[in-house]
């Protein structure tokens, strides 16, 4: 223990005068928190929409009021024909076209029923599918508004007959009422950060130390490669730590995600993940020579992991052979703890699960990692 004391105060003082690592550490994560947290995100503002209004009355503009209203939709002044609005979008600078044909109140009083068209930039499948949500909810809620106000005019334009049979839908969401997408974002990139703090930074030092030739001059004195391993690991374990404190401070005060689970249960599980995931930064150091390599296969490794963890969709809108993958990934395990601990307010019992793949796959890669580096070094 004596020497393993002198070791770890080595390592703390050799992280804290390289006022770089101590950046990495702890100050950018916090930055990387802020701008992701609101770049990350599938919801749309502003989308940019031409109007095509054949009809020109009352009922057709209180149509557009509504999409403008919304503040979901921005109108964008543009020739009232079909091929003018066509070619805006072709110019990208429209991403929908709404056109109210000619007759529209006209259908909405005889008929009880009218329709319109709306044309999408379907290029980007997520976004678009996100406008049509919006466009569908604007549509609906004036359609009800129009039934109060018209006589004959069923709730649900272009859909529902008179006679027909209606379901009144009353919605609640639990855990984000607001549907703040950043309730969702905000607990993954956190475990976003913890992974490239904790996998990149135990990559670099240890290849570190082979560049300076130190590694090579410890194993040649009693320290054993169990205390030099614990050293390594030991003090970027307890940073990562703290990096997450920062992180869940930030995430609380800045952008008011709820921590409804136990934050020793948060702490003690991002304990197990650190160990995962420092282990793959040692088995790292011991595939690559230079620190330029490290970095490299690093990446790839993290890239992989995030991409495959549910941060940006869910792992079960993957293909079947990408989900059995990513059982294997302690990533999304830990995303998935993550994220129910905060805002399900998830216990042991709930997490129970991925918190065991998570402990195997830490010890896993650890033993792995120790062996391949005593290989390497023997």
């Amino acid at each position: 223990m004596r020497i393993l004391r002198f070791l770890l105060r080595k390592e703390y003082l050799q992280i804290f005068r390289d006022h770089f690592m101590v950046a990495q550490m702890l100050l950018l994560p916090c930055i990387q928190l802020a701008i992701l947290a609101n770049a990350a995100t599938f919801e749309v503002k502003g989308a940019r929409l031409v109007v095509v209004d054949e009809d020109r009355t009352s009922s057709s503009r209180g149509l557009i009021d509504r999409f403008v209203a919304s503040r979901r939709f921005e109108l964008v002044p543009s020739p009232i024909s079909t091929r003018g609005a066509d070619d805006a979008m072709l110019r990208r600078e429209a991403g929908a076209i709404l056109r109210i044909p000619t007759a529209f109140e006209r259908d909405l009083v005889r008929a009880r029923a009218a329709q319109v068209q709306l044309v999408l930039n379907a290029e980007d499948g997520a976004a678009a599918g996100v406008m049509l949500g919006y466009a569908q909810r604007i549509i609906a809620d004036y359609a009800g508004e129009l039934a109060t106000t018209l006589p004959g005019v069923s709730a649900s334009m272009a859909v529902t007959r008179v006679g027909q049979p209606t379901l009144d839908v009353r919605t609640r969401g639990w855990y984000n009422p607001e549907l703040d997408y950043r309730f969702y974002m905000v607990p993954g990139i956190l475990v976003q950060l913890v992974t490239m703090v904790g996998t990149f930074l135990t990559a670099l030092n240890i290849v570190r130390e082979k560049e300076l030739g130190t590694l090579e001059q410890l194993n040649v004195t009693p320290v054993t490669r169990g205390q030099f391993i614990a050293a390594k690991l030991i003090p970027l374990w307890s940073l990562g730590l703290l990096g997450l404190a920062i992180g869940l401070a930030v995430a609380r005060y800045a952008f008011h995600v709820p921590i409804r689970g136990s934050v020793l249960l948060v702490f003690g599980t991002a304990s197990v993940y650190l160990l995962a995931a420092l282990s793959v930064g040692l088995l790292v150091s011991t595939m690559v020579e230079t620190q330029q390599q490290a970095m490299f296969v690093t990446f790839f490794i993290v890239l992989v992991y995030l991409l495959m963890s549910g941060l940006f969709t869910p792992v079960r809108s993957m293909p079947t052979w990408a989900q059995w993958i990513a059982q294997a990934n302690p990533t999304m395990h830990y995303m998935e703890i993550m994220r129910g601990i905060m805002l399900r307010g998830a216990g042991l019992r709930e997490i129970a699960r991925h918190l065991a793949v998570l402990a195997v796959c830490a010890a896993a890669v650890f033993t792995l990692s120790v062996r391949q580096y005593a290989k390497r070094v023997a």
